[in-house]
């Protein structure tokens, strides 16, 4: 199953093919016209999954102490991509870059057309393509970048070079059929988050602006992580991470010391430490693989939807985004566990990461969310 995405429309949304890149031709001028061409996206904040280019190999995901609910959400949201993206809040330097990262290396590369900027996927039934195995991408959004940047824009050295209009494809472009993962995701600018939520819902990014008329797919899973400390991230957009995973430093002298040595033997010899994880990250691959393919025969039966509707009812969450996305988790979850059906263990399981950002704030309760899912649980199941 190549890609990260490349199953999603069996798992829930409608079949369609990835929408083309649109090229446009605009006048400039009496009797003149200027092609509009497409480029390849210039080298950026990609991070490859593999090292071929000298550069270290990624932490192994198998070596991550601890973090367990950060490291089981990724999963969740890489064997189900509808499940909408993980946030992950919390202190600095708990390894949440890192977890991502590591995620992407588990997962087998995709098959992308030769030459493509977008790296799609080859057409069925479409022959003469030339296909080759890319890994998948992890591309930054930083807080500084401009909106040009990640939408694309016009490439201003081949206009002023060779006088042709060529769009220069940007992160989102970047991203495609991989994670976009924002650093800081509170911090970022507000016109940055609504150009995220537009191309979030619709999946495609569409550019018009300098006599450009591009429109191209951009499928992504999002990845938010932040220090609640420095503010506070847009309603509009917190709605769109599809999970929420609150993260914390240590604070037990085994787990702290293993961290440390980890770390410090990854920094002192990067490809001998990754090779001494290379079995356990092998085997948690295969996992989720399997996982991926199981996903559309795990069973969502009425009573299952009936505990998820009661839930998220208890706990008065807004729309009905909440039972969609935990009925999406706990199936990923019975999938990963090898299960074939959803049962109240897996609803009870991921509620706390799927409703907690979702909860309307109550003066009268100062108990924090993930008390009160706690709470709505054991009266809904049962202690």
């Amino acid at each position: 199953m190549d890609g990260l995405l490349d199953h999603a429309d069996v798992v829930g949304r409608s079949s369609r093919e990835e929408p083309q890149p649109v090229e446009t031709v605009r006048p400039s001028g009496p009797g003149r016209a200027v092609a509009i061409r497409r480029t390849a996206p210039r080298a950026a904040a990609a991070t490859a999954t593999a090292s071929t280019d000298g550069r270290p190999p990624p932490f192994p995901f198998s070596a991550i102490v601890a973090q367990e609910e950060m490291k089981r959400a990724l999963l969740l949201a890489a064997i189900d991509p509808t499940i909408g993206g993980v946030l992950i809040f919390g202190d600095r330097g708990t390894g949440k870059s890192t977890a991502v990262r590591a995620l992407a290396a588990l997962l087998p590369p995709m098959r992308a057309v030769v030459g493509d900027p977008y790296h799609r996927a080859p057409q069925p039934g479409l022959r003469g393509q030339k296909t080759h195995l890319v890994p998948v991408p992890v591309v930054d959004l930083p807080l500084g970048a401009t909106e040009d940047r990640v939408v694309g824009a016009l490439d201003l050295e081949k206009a002023l070079v060779s006088g042709e209009k060529a769009f220069q494809p940007g992160l989102l472009a970047r991203a495609h059929r991989g994670f976009l993962y924002i650093d800081e995701a509170n911090l970022l600018e507000d016109h940055l988050v609504d150009v995220l939520l537009d191309v979030a819902a619709s999946g495609e990014n569409v550019v018009e602006r300098e006599g450009l008329s591009i429109r191209h797919p951009a499928r992504f899973v999002l990845v938010g992580s932040g220090n609640p400390e420095e503010g506070e991230l847009r309603p509009q957009l917190l709605d769109r991470f599809g999970l929420s995973v609150e993260v914390a430093t240590p604070a037990d002298l085994p787990t702290r010391i293993a961290v440390v040595k980890r770390r410090d033997a990854y920094d002192r010899d990067a490809h001998g430490f990754a090779a001494q994880w290379r079995a356990a990250d092998a085997a948690l691959g295969r996992k989720l693989i399997a996982a991926r393919k199981r996903l559309t025969l795990v069973e969502t039966s009425d009573a299952a939807l009936g505990r998820v509707a009661e839930l998220c009812l208890h706990l008065g969450t807004d729309g009905l985004r909440g039972e969609l996305t935990l009925m999406r988790a706990a199936r990923a979850f019975a999938a990963l566990e090898g299960d074939m059906a959803i049962g109240d263990s897996h609803i009870r399981s991921v509620a706390p990461v799927a409703l907690r950002h979702r909860l309307r704030r109550n003066p009268l309760d100062e108990a924090g969310s993930t008390v009160r899912i706690e709470r709505a649980l054991a009266e809904v199941f049962g202690p």
